[in-house]
């Protein structure tokens, strides 16, 4: 195993955040009317009332993420270091998420590093696979946080990226393979993304997903090209 990432890694830490002031949490009972709209939209993506009260969504409907969705992320402390402020009408850009860094593992505090680990792009896609985190884009350096654990944890990772992201997928596959990690990538293919599939038919592709070979990494690299 390549241990360079150890000997030479600087002490990494997270910053913590304070959600909006503005913050109502969906999982509460006597909701304003004025929340039915982001309940909807939830709905809409196939999210349950089960995974608005799991995942701790709520909505701000005023100040600066006025008519935003938000998702706030929990490292293994318990403290918010992040949260996605994602629109659910017309606003615009659709994400206005804090200004402090992305360098963390989103919801951590939820994630069993026993368990097989689940890589994917966004939060909503998070939402449908089971012990999966978001990496909040479609890359993972070597230096990050979220980098360092799998390593150090050592666990099963799959990769479930969009379909549009194949040469990065390759390269993620890549790095985890140098530090000896089994990586399985999972087919997306016939999907935007996981955010759109129900979680039936997630678990059903996962299960039917190739643990990554060398030969097999080349040839898909080859394919990309």
């Amino acid at each position: 195993m390549n241990t360079d990432l150890f000997e030479s890694k600087k002490e990494l830490v997270e910053e913590i955040v304070d959600l909006p002031k503005e913050f109502i949490s969906l999982a509460n009972k006597n909701l304003p009317v004025t929340t039915n709209f982001a309940i909807k939209y939830l709905l809409d993506r196939g999210l349950t009332k089960q995974d608005i009260i799991l995942w701790k969504i709520g909505v701000c409907l005023s100040g600066d993420y006025s008519g935003r969705i938000i998702v706030p992320s929990f490292n293994q402390d318990g403290n918010c270091n992040y949260f996605i402020a994602r629109a659910y009408g017309k606003e615009f850009p659709r994400y206005m998420n804090p200004n402090v860094s992305k360098d963390v593992v989103f919801n951590e505090l939820f994630i069993d590093w026993n368990k097989d680990i689940i890589l994917v792009e966004g939060v909503f896609d998070a939402i449908k696979a089971e012990n999966s985190i978001p990496l909040l884009g479609s890359t993972l350096h070597e230096g990050s946080i979220l980098f360092n654990k799998i390593v150090q944890y050592d666990p099963t990772v799959y990769i479930a990226l969009d379909p549009d992201a194949e040469k990065k997928s390759n390269l993620i596959i890549e790095k985890l393979a140098n530090y000896d990690i089994k990586v399985h990538k999972i087919d997306i293919s016939g999907y935007e993304d996981v955010g759109v599939m129900t979680k039936k038919e997630f678990l059903s592709r996962k299960g039917g997903s190739k643990l990554i070979i060398d030969d097999w990494l080349l040839e898909s690299q080859i394919r990309a090209i």
